[in-house]
């Protein structure tokens, strides 16, 4: 069995992590790692694991976590992880962060858009960035992950064969999405309250969310250059999901647009082989009901010959495939696993 240490167990991606692990057949939870509820039984934060999980809580020790477990995830704030890990840490243990710590190759983005400073620079090299679909020969051999945001993993599945393949223009991409209310975190703030959120929807973070370059720098390495897009996140009255609408110029070719037929083609070359990937085609549009708790991802597109453009749709859970789930998938490349293991249950409706 396969241990596994979850520092910020508390939080709601670490609780979603733990919900998985349950059903995974090769691994089990050892550490339950919380700051804000040490020594208190992990059922008494979630009561959904009353009689399934016996554990207290424990703390953020990741050196004494690293000599208990075989692979850590630090489903934590950004900047804890960078704060915790080490050589001897790396040595011992794999590494799978669930905050944006190693996502970004360029130090200076990242403290520019985190507004914090790197405390562990020196190991932002070797960290994969881990989008299965896309990386996972380089997962495999890894000691650090960095596991993609919710936003991002969503707007980059969704828009990446059409830049590899040259269909779209990346630099007139545009990129509306939807949030759930969970993707905000389990901490107490005014505008997450039920009053707040409740029967209203509202952009935020709008030309400067956080996972804007990290959006920019996954999909400038398809288009083989460095791109600049829009990125609008929305805040919609719903637990769970992310719901993402894209816009980008088709490139023509030999005068003509791209078809239909032409985009399935390019999505089937990178995806018809993925399990978590559910290609819709034209004209089907993805809705995040018919993939909520699952780690799927639906994708739909439609082609606008009026203007020339194309809209393209993705929507997955974010709790899921945008953090625990791809979490666990990046667990099963490192360790040599099936891809789908613990992960394979259908979306829950309603």
């Amino acid at each position: 069995m396969i241990k596994v240490g979850i520092i910020g167990a508390t939080g709601y991606a670490g609780a979603e992590l733990v919900r998985i692990i349950q059903g995974h057949p090769e691994a089990e939870v050892v550490w339950y790692g919380s700051r804000s509820y040490v020594d208190e039984k992990y059922s008494s934060v979630y009561g959904n694991f009353f009689k399934i999980v016996d554990a207290k809580c424990m703390d953020d020790n990741m050196e004494e976590l690293a000599d208990a477990a075989d692979v850590i995830f630090t489903a934590t704030p950004q900047g804890l992880c960078a704060s915790l890990v080490n050589e001897e840490i790396l040595n011992k243990v794999k590494v799978i962060d669930l905050s944006a710590d190693f996502r970004l190759k360029d130090v200076s983005v990242y403290e520019k858009w985190y507004k914090i400073e790197h405390k562990a620079p020196q190991f932002i090299d070797e960290a994969v960035y881990g989008l299965c679909e896309i990386n996972r020969d380089k997962i495999k051999g890894t000691r650090i992950v960095a596991n993609p945001g919710c936003y991002t993993t969503c707007s980059i599945l969704t828009a990446y064969p059409l830049v590899k393949e040259g269909l779209i223009d990346p630099d007139t991409l545009i990129v509306d999405a939807l949030s759930g209310v969970s993707g905000a975190g389990r901490g107490a703030k005014v505008a997450n309250l039920y009053c707040e959120v409740n029967e209203s929807s509202k952009p935020y973070g709008v030309t400067n969310h956080r996972h804007t370059p990290e959006i920019e720098e996954q999909l400038g390495y398809a288009a083989g250059k460095e791109i600049v897009i829009n990125f609008t996140p929305h805040l919609v009255p719903m637990n769970r999901g992310i719901l993402a609408t894209e816009y980008a110029t088709l490139n023509k070719k030999d005068g003509k647009l791209p078809t239909a037929a032409d985009v399935m083609a390019a999505y089937e070359k990178y995806y018809k082989d993925e399990t978590f990937i559910r290609l819709l085609g034209d004209g089907v549009y993805p809705e995040t009901r018919w993939v909520e708790g699952s780690n799927f991802v639906d994708i739909g597109f439609k082609i606008d010959e009026r203007t020339g453009r194309i809209v393209m749709m993705g929507a997955l859970d974010n709790m899921v495939k945008g953090a625990a789930g791809q979490a666990v998938q990046n667990m099963n490349i490192l360790f040599g696993l099936k891809e789908s293991m613990g992960l394979e249950s259908a979306p829950c409706f309603p």
